[in-house]
């Protein structure tokens, strides 16, 4: 007989999930992990992973284009669109692999089903669709004295804006086509729009972006979101803001959406394909919440600083558990709410100190507050800017558009908020990150040796901007 008693049973094994998973363990805990599509869950499968795969064979694609500014020579270049997809897969594969290697190191039981909980500490599973990996439990009855919740997202479907998956695309789609689109149509410019935008120009596609809001990267800085947007249409990315698709009237392999650009005027686009990027929805049905009385926010569980609920017992991290919605900030609340199982008096979660980061081209990283938010907070702060023209490290590349922006709270020197936009951001963030986490004052940043020549000058020169001490512009 399967032993089908736990300590602690997580539902879902995406980065919230599984990383929660493997905390308990080491924890003491005797885990056991419920799923019911594959290891890794979205992230790993159909979401960061395979994207950046996707666009690293973009960024490639654009370099060998551009052979010539850098004294090589690159002739009839072009690309297999079945290779780039194979590919993506191939790394998304790889690493759902990587994570039953580590239930199993980790002596975590994986369940393979579907997930009702019944009550506190009682749960049952019923049989997936899908083949389970070897060694699994299956359908079944199962206790645990913790219950936690981590499973996902999905996208967000709009009324007229539906998916079929062969005209109208989810980024499940637009990750795997079957032939690349001549022109395209993305709704939404959050992260997922924005990077499925930039992938697909720079294989060469026609393609429009409409966001019914006035900026684009909403969530951004205004100034970066802007300076991102001039450098999109030089790509070639047409860009309407303030405007809303109304309408799709799909052809035999075309699609006509209507589009009002929120001045008054009407437009038709005819495309081949449309990509719905309109935001992600909680996965927090048939799980028997509402029996349970599990309190619901905006579509997801509320949740403390610690992933718990107001039901004891039963917890809720990542996705599921409300915004940001991204995967980091799933692995850091799963460890978060395991810890404060055990007793350990973790730090609750603080979102303000959770990075985001866009993979387009050119890359958007961002923490803490944007000027706008400050100002709205009526706080007395200094501005720090540089761009990336001033960097000797990204002249040398052939990357000098970018500019690094850094807030500051006047008064006490507090590091508030960093912006950055072109090339590798994303990795250059983690500094600020770092410094906002151990409440660096501009000072101790301005007293920081960064190595010469690299693009995280830049971070401190920036800071240096906003206490009139910049030196190379």
């Amino acid at each position: 007989m399967a032993d089908t008693s736990f300590d602690i049973i997580i539902i879902g094994s995406g980065p919230g999930g599984y990383v929660a998973a493997i905390r308990a363990a080491q924890l003491g805990f005797k885990v056991g992990m419920v799923e019911r599509d594959y290891l890794g869950g979205i992230c790993l499968n159909w979401g960061c992973i395979p994207t950046k795969a996707l666009l690293r064979s973009a960024e490639i694609f654009h370099y060998m284009q551009h052979a010539k500014d850098y004294g090589l020579s690159a002739d009839n270049v072009s690309y297999d669109p079945q290779a780039v997809v194979k590919r993506s897969r191939g790394v998304s594969k790889r690493l759902s692999d990587g994570v039953g290697f580590l239930m199993k190191k980790n002596k975590i039981q994986v369940i393979w089903g579907e997930a009702t909980i019944d009550a506190p500490g009682k749960l049952t599973v019923k049989a997936s669709k899908t083949e389970a990996p070897k060694g699994a439990l299956g359908a079944g009855s199962y206790q645990a004295k913790h219950i936690i919740i981590a499973t996902g997202a999905r996208p967000r479907v709009l009324p007229g804006l539906e998916p079929d998956k062969k005209l109208v695309w989810t980024y499940f789609e637009a990750m795997a086509p079957e032939k690349m689109p001549k022109s395209l149509l993305v709704v939404g410019s959050g992260a997922i729009g924005i990077e499925f935008a930039s992938f697909y120009r720079t294989m060469g596609a026609d393609v429009t972006v409409v966001e019914v809001l006035p900026q684009i990267l909403p969530v951004e800085d205004a100034e970066i979101a802007t300076f991102a947007r001039k450098q999109f249409e030089k790509q070639g990315l047409k860009i309407l803001t303030g405007a809303k698709v109304t309408k799709l009237d799909k052809g035999a392999d075309a699609v006509t959406a209507t589009i009002d650009d929120g001045k008054g005027k009407i437009e038709k686009l005819t495309v081949d394909r449309v990509i719905s990027a309109v935001g992600v929805v909680g996965n927090v049905e048939n799980l028997g919440l509402e029996k349970l009385g599990v309190k619901l926010e905006r579509g997801t569980i509320a949740i403390d600083g610690y992933g718990k609920t107001n039901v004891p017992g039963i917890y809720a991290i990542g996705d599921v558990a409300g915004p940001p919605m991204l995967a980091h900030k799933a692995e850091h609340e799963g460890v978060i709410c395991v810890e404060a199982i055990k007793g350990l008096h973790p730090h609750a979660m603080d979102k303000k100190l959770i990075p985001g980061c866009t993979y387009c081209t050119p890359q958007i990283a961002s923490v803490g507050i944007t000027e706008q938010a400050a100002k709205d907070q009526k706080r007395d702060v200094r501005i720090g800017r540089f761009p990336f023209v001033g960097n000797g490290k990204a002249i040398a590349l052939g990357e000098d558009q970018g500019l690094v922006k850094v807030i500051f709270d006047k008064t006490t020197g507090q590091l508030l908020g960093a912006h950055m936009v072109g090339a590798e951001v994303t990795e250059l963030i983690q500094g600020y990150v770092v410094a906002m986490n151990l409440e660096t004052t501009e000072e101790e940043l301005m007293h920081t040796v960064f190595p010469h020549p690299t693009l995280s000058e830049m971070m401190k020169e920036a800071v240096l901007d906003a206490y009139g001490r910049v030196l190379n512009m």
